[in-house]
């Protein structure tokens, strides 16, 4: 027993199992059963709530540099004695550490601190508070966009519902090493030096394996071109539809505010198409006049949504006649409860260009991703990609390639799915008892839910509601951010990145926040 929260004993705070049993000296004294470690004292813990508050206790510990990294815990068993409760509340906090990727079991060595908060840096003292600008408010009140979700990001919170972040503490860690190790000992001295800037040929190979088994699309090597995220993907697509004359793009709307940051900054007009529970109008698309679109259609961000069959058909017809879809394969294998629809660049090569990447399946960190075009319009994209930055790192590419290889990489997916669909479950729950509400939308697949609070009328802000509940250290984005024209209030909130009791804890703040608001007027 590694003390991880794989333990079949029960971890309720009443269970009686395996617990010695106290005299009646003893119970009168049990406010005063304490541990050497951490000068733990039972007593301080409130009645029915001592998992939470030991599992404090350690955050605390871990936070402030009296468990520094690498410190080894107690085992379970020894600590639950000490403290004279069940070995269940125990293993239960070290869980809800390991979740947010503080702890980790390392075998033999027992349960060991594996990741620490950054120590704040020191700041000049504050300007006095009639006079210190309301960062919370700049972020949630301008109606420039630009720069909005970085400088949320900035932004000091104890519980973090933005979406678009994975399950960090997931990351194959293990894996990792030992497909690095593995390729630090077969690389030869001319791996080190400039490659091709489409990317490592091992990896592309390797990227053509993973689309062809879980996207249905055919390609060959040659076609791929490895990139820094779809990021760069969509910077790089940018510059090829300028080549070719094309300024106006359509977007999505609703639809992500950082892709079509990406195509404004890159110069190019945006044209909104209205999204609705069929995926992007089609008919909207052709009446637009736009000659390239660019889309998430096998779950749309970010309302969930999938591009049903029929459009599907007539955005194919529109792409034959000569329009450019950029395909963005947000999210599509996290998928719960509906089967995988294929990309669309399975269906129609010649005209869908397409851009996938790990950074939600492994880590944005790596920055690496894929980019499929025509081949009538590779050389001008490769040209581009060299002219960016001469391709990306060598290593993280064939360390990646070995995992795919390998099939550690589905085993992660695989792995994290499960994890992703029980917080995703834990939100769902939470949402029916604090925000009864709100409608939801998107459950069956990705790492966000949306909510729309359609009773709410027009005027109510999801600005005020998000400003709100940072306010109470809950970060949410707003469903406006993600709009170009007005529609119904909402929030945008991820589920994936943190363990199932901190979504319940943030939502329950976010119903909170909600009460804050005047009451929707009564409809006649």
């Amino acid at each position: 027993m590694d003390a991880m929260g794989r333990s079949t004993e029960p971890s309720a705070e009443g269970s009686k199992t395996r617990r010695p049993t106290p005299g009646p000296a003893a119970a009168d004294s049990a406010s005063a059963v304490g541990s050497d470690f951490l000068q733990l004292d039972i007593g301080q813990a409130p009645a029915g709530g001592r998992t939470a508050w030991l599992a404090d206790r350690l955050r605390s510990a871990i936070a402030d540099g009296r468990l520094p990294v690498g410190t080894r815990l107690p085992a379970s068993r020894v600590l639950a004695e000490e403290l004279r409760v069940t070995r269940g509340v125990v293993t239960e906090a070290y869980r809800r550490l390991a979740e947010s990727g503080q702890i980790a079991g390392r075998g033999r060595l027992g349960t060991v601190v594996v990741a620490a908060p950054a120590a704040p840096r020191d700041r000049p003292p504050e300007a006095p508070s009639d006079q210190a600008p309301d960062r919370t408010s700049t972020v949630f009140r301008s109606a420039d966009r630009e720069g909005v979700v970085d400088a949320l990001r900035a932004l000091p919170c104890r519980i973090d519902l933005s979406p678009g972040v994975p399950d960090l503490a997931a990351f194959p860690r293990t894996g990792w090493l030992r497909a690095e190790r593995a390729v630090l000992a077969s690389v030869t001295p001319a791996d080190f030096g400039y490659g091709d800037p489409r990317g490592a040929p091992a990896l592309r190979r390797a990227v053509v394996g993973w689309l062809a088994r879980n996207r249905g699309i055919r390609a060959d090597p040659d076609e791929v071109v490895v990139v820094a995220g779809v990021a760069q993907a969509l910077a790089l697509l940018g510059q090829l539809l300028r080549a070719e004359g094309i300024r106006r793009v359509a977007v999505e709307d609703p639809g992500s505010l950082g892709a079509r940051q990406q195509l404004e900054y890159g110069g190019h007009t945006i044209v909104p198409v209205p999204v609705d529970a069929g995926g992007l109008d089609v008919g909207a698309l052709r009446a637009s006049g736009a000659r390239a679109v660019l889309m998430t259609p096998a779950h749309q961000f970010p309302t969930g949504v999938v591009l049903d069959g029929e459009r599907r058909r007539d955005l194919l017809a529109w792409a034959a006649e000569g329009g450019v879809v950029v395909e963005d394969d947000y999210d599509a294998e996290h998928r719960y409860d509906r089967p995988p629809v294929p990309a669309l660049r399975s269906l129609l090569p010649e005209g869908v260009c397409y851009a996938g990447s790990v950074s939600k399946l492994l880590a944005p960190a790596l920055r690496v991703g894929w980019l499929l075009v025509p081949p009538d319009r590779l050389d001008t994209v490769v040209a581009a990609k060299r002219y960016a930055d001469l391709g990306n790192g060598v290593l993280t590419q064939l360390v990646l390639a070995r995992l795919m290889d390998s099939g550690e990489l589905e085993r992660h997916l695989r792995h994290v799915r499960l994890r992703h669909r029980r917080r995703r479950d834990a939100m769902l729950r939470a949402i029916e008892t604090h925000l009864p509400g709100a409608r939801v939308h998107g459950a069956a697949a990705g790492l966000h839910l949306m909510l729309t609070f359609d009773d709410r009328g027009t005027g109510f802000h999801d600005t005020d509601l998000a400003a709100a509940a940072l306010a109470k250290g809950v970060k949410a984005h707003p469903l406006s951010w993600h709009r170009i024209t007005p529609g119904r209030p909402g929030l945008v909130l991820g589920y994936a990145a943190g363990p199932a009791h901190e979504i319940e804890e943030g939502v329950a703040l976010l119903g909170e926040a909600l009460r804050g608001f005047p009451p929707p007027a009564r409809r006649p």
